[in-house]
C-alpha cells in the first residue's frame, strides 16, 4: 500500500515520530527495567523523589553520553551515506554495553525495530544494514537503528534526539509505577518535571563530538550486573 500524505512536512513528521517513539511499537521495550529493579530491590529508588533523581541521572549521565549520542552519529553517518562509520559504532556499543542483560536486550530491540521498519519503508540502506546484521558483520544496537530510520523519514535530527529521551524517562517511570510502586499521578509529575531536562540534555548531545561517545557509568553497569542474579524479578534486564 502506497503512503498517502497531506503535503504537511510538519505534520509528516510529527506523526513519523510519534510512530516509531510509540510505546505500543511491538519490540519488547516494556520488559526490561535497565537496572531499575535492582536499585528498587536494594531501597535506593524507593519513592517518587528517588525515582525522579534515578530519571534524571539516567538521562543525564547514561543516555547523554551513550544512547542519546549514538542516536546523533548513526542519524549523522547515515546522512552521509557512511556505512563503515555505522559498522564501527555499532561494534564500540557492543564493547561499552558490559552488562549481558543490557547489551542483549538492545541487540533485541534494534533487531525488532529494524525487522518492523524494514518492511515499511523497504529503503536500499535499511536493506544493506539488514544484510549486513544478518551477515552477523554488525549487531543492530536500538539506538543505532533509531538514528538510521529517523534520518532515513527525514526526521529533524534534534527533534530525533528529544522524542529518543523522552520516550526512555517514559519507559522507565513506566516501569518504576510498578516497581516502587507509585501512584499514575506521580508517574506523571515526574514526566513532566524532567521535560526541561530532556530539552537541555538534547541541546547538550547535539553539540558533543564522537570522541566524547562511551563515557563511563560505572554503578549503572553494577547495578544491571547485579539484576542477573536477583532471588526474584519481573524484568529481564
Amino acid at each position: 500500500m502506497t503512503k498517502k500524505t497531506s503535503g504537511n512536512t510538519t505534520l509528516s513528521s510529527l506523526i513519523e515520530i510519534l510512530h516509531i517513539t510509540d510505546p505500543t511499537l511491538p519490540i519488547g521495550g516494556f520488559s526490561h527495567s535497565n537496572g531499575l529493579e535492582t536499585y528498587v530491590q536494594q531501597n535506593l529508588v524507593k519513592n517518587v523523589a528517588t525515582t525522579q533523581d534515578f530519571v534524571a541521572s539516567m538521562i543525564t549521565n547514561n543516555y547523554t553520553y551513550n544512547d542519546g549520542l549514538a542516536v546523533k552519529l548513526a542519524y549523522e553517518f547515515t546522512l552521509d551515506n557512511n556505512i563503515e562509520a555505522l559498522l564501527k559504532l555499532d561494534i564500540e556499543t557492543q564493547a561499552l554495553k558490559a552488562p549481558f542483560e543490557i547489551r542483549d536486550g538492545s541487540q533485541k530491540l534494534g533487531t525488532r525495530l529494524i525487522k518492523i521498519y524494514g518492511k515499511l519503508l523497504n529503503h536500499p540502506f535499511l536493506n544493506t544494514i539488514n544484510k549486513n546484521i544478518s551477515e552477523k558483520k554488525m549487531v543492530g544496537h536500538y539506538a543505532i537503528i533509531y538514528g538510521i530510520v529517523t534520518a532515513l523519514l527525514k526526521i529533524d535530527k534534534e527533534k530525533a534526539i528529544c522524542a529518543f529521551l523522552y520516550n526512555a524517562a517514559v519507559s522507565i517511570v513506566t516501569n518504576a509505577v510498578k516497581l516502587v510502586p507509585l501512584g499514575q499521578t506521580d508517574g506523571q509529575q515526574i514526566i513532566y518535571d524532567v521535560q526541561q531536562l530532556i530539552e537541555d540534555q538534547t541541546l547538550e548531545i547535539m553539540k558533543l563530538e564522537r570522541d566524547m561517545y562511551g563515557v563511563c557509568n560505572t554503578a549503572l553497569d553494577i547495578k544491571c550486573m547485579q539484576h542477573e542474579h536477583l532471588y526474584s524479578r519481573l524484568y529481564m534486564s
